[in-house]
């Protein structure tokens, strides 16, 4: 049986950042992989026949991914900032007016103008809470009492109402108090969404945690295009992994883990047994339980569809006063008023797939073009991604998976459709075998092919970014937001505390644990 100070369950890029950290400080790593690739959902492949563009499969922007990680490991990290902020089509109207967010929003263009203030100002009492919040991710918890004390202390009234709006009440009463066009107030809800099958005015807050996190990032809640795609983020992690000393291992399936750190795994055809001081679990809690051989935790379901598309170039819209290079320049809302968002959740909740379906769409060749070929770019070719909100796991695992993809393709398509002045069907590009570069990727799909537990993204319900003053913080594990019932084992992935999204957060904490032990 082999020995080594860590084991790393899981080589998506939380395990790659844990395995990077421990290696650099000198300790002996093996990280096992089950798929023939590291990554995880942070990867880029060639979807469509014939067609030489790497389009980030699952994940696609990066905003929680802090740069004092990106620096400590040397990891060849390169972000471009997106020049909007958002478009979004008036719905009402069909897409002919619409409001566009960034060096020149346009309120006025659908008689919002008298919201424009009100928004400024619930973003800055927002900023106010996670500029403060946002370095201390990377740091051992805070209580709530230190966290609030922090806040108010660097920015005063501002942060008060900033904290009582995201943290205390349900943050659909903060933005309907703060605008009242419901296009407007759509837009600001849909960062609470996303992933996250849930009301506005939830009691539980389960929507505040998730609005949170999509603010939080960098202190300001800029989401930005990895050059190169995703897979260029998890292979800069994981050279800089393999390059302080840590093993990677692909195609090894870990089928059973002990809590005094023995790990079993396959590869190839043979069966291999690894101890760790270590083990740091890169998988959802419940498929850590699984591994462990205890009970599964309730995991909440995910709630999203992703299409990625390839264009022959961007289609017209209906909206003449803005271009497709602005209307796509950044987070392309449709069919997200707040009415609709509600209409939409209690479709879902009913057990329909919301017509219309609430989608966001990103545009990443439009701030990074290196994804396409040269040919590709010269033809003035681009890439889609449309996010579709309200899709829950249970609404839709008991489907046939091809019946389920169709379906949920087409309420994603005809949702755009309906703001365009032209069908998506129309720009579409043909792949090397003459179908269609539409690829639908489902909850099941993030289930069946990642292991990511009833298709949620965040492994689990997003947990606040600090501990209860009422928690055990003892050991070094419960003070990183790592700890499980085992003290031998850590979670490092976005099941972890302050974990979600491609952000290495929960790798970093996960070797600070370890190494302080």
């Amino acid at each position: 049986m082999t020995r080594v100070d860590a084991v790393v369950v899981g080589g998506g890029h939380n395990g790659l950042v844990a395995a990077a950290y421990l290696a650099q400080a000198g300790r002996s790593v093996r990280v096992l992989e089950r798929l023939g690739h590291v990554g995880g959902a942070a990867v880029s492949q060639h979807p469509f026949v014939g067609v030489d563009a790497r389009l980030s499969r699952y994940s696609y922007l990066v905003s929680l991914l802090p740069r004092r990680i990106v620096d400590d490991l040397g990891a060849r990290v390169r972000l471009a900032r997106r020049r909007y902020s958002s478009y979004t089509p008036n719905p009402s109207d069909g897409g002919g007016t619409g409001l566009l967010i960034g060096p020149e929003s346009t309120f006025a263009a659908i008689g919002a103008a008298t919201d424009e203030a009100g928004f400024d100002d619930f973003y800055r009492r927002c900023r106010a809470v996670t500029s403060t919040m946002w370095p201390t991710l990377t740091e051992p918890l805070r209580t709530r009492s230190q966290m609030f004390a922090a806040v108010s202390g660097a920015a005063g009234a501002d942060a008060r109402t900033g904290w009582r709006q995201m943290i205390e009440a349900p943050v659909g009463e903060a933005i309907t108090s703060a605008v009242h066009d419901d296009l407007v107030r759509g837009v600001m809800a849909t960062d609470a969404l996303i992933g996250t099958f849930a009301r506005l005015d939830e009691p539980s807050l389960a929507q505040n945690r998730c609005f949170l996190y999509h603010l939080l990032g960098g202190g300001t809640g800029d989401w930005d295009v990895p050059i190169g795609g995703m897979g260029a983020v998890s292979g800069a992690l994981a050279a800089a992994a393999s390059g302080f000393g840590a093993e990677i291992i692909t195609g090894a399936e870990v089928y059973a883990i002990t809590p005094d750190g023995e790990v079993r795994y396959r590869h190839g055809d043979a069966e291999h047994v690894v101890a760790g001081g270590h083990v740091l679990a890169n998988v959802t809690p419940a498929v850590l339980a699984r591994l462990l051989g205890e009970d599964e935790p309730e995991v909440a379901p995910g709630a999203q569809v992703k299409v990625n598309l390839m264009l022959t170039r961007l289609p017209r819209l209906r909206d003449q006063k803005v271009t497709p290079e602005q209307a796509f320049g950044g987070t392309f809302h449709i069919n997200e008023t707040y009415g609709q968002l509600d209409a939409a959740y209690r479709q879902a909740a009913a057990g329909s797939v919301p017509d219309p379906l609430p989608c966001e769409i990103y545009c990443h060749t439009l701030a990074d073009p290196t994804i396409l070929s040269e040919s590709l770019r010269s033809a003035g070719a681009q890439t889609l991604t449309v996010f579709g909100l309200h899709t829950p796991h249970d609404l839709t695992a008991s489907a046939p998976p091809q019946r389920l993809r169709d379906t949920l393709t087409s309420a994603a398509l005809n949702s755009l459709n309906s703001v365009l002045a032209e069908p998506i069907q129309d720009v579409l590009m043909q792949d090397g075998e003459g179908r269609l570069c539409i690829e639908t990727k489902t909850t099941a799909d993030l289930d069946h092919t990642l292991g990511m537990t009833r298709g949620n993204i965040f492994h689990g319900a997003l947990s606040w970014p600090f501990a209860e003053d009422d928690e055990e913080l003892r050991t070094p594990a419960q003070r990183w937001g790592v700890a499980t019932t085992h003290e031998r084992i850590l979670l490092c992935g976005s099941g972890s505390r302050r974990g979600g999204g491609v952000s290495g957060i929960g790798g970093h904490n996960a070797a600070m644990a370890a190494l302080n032990n």
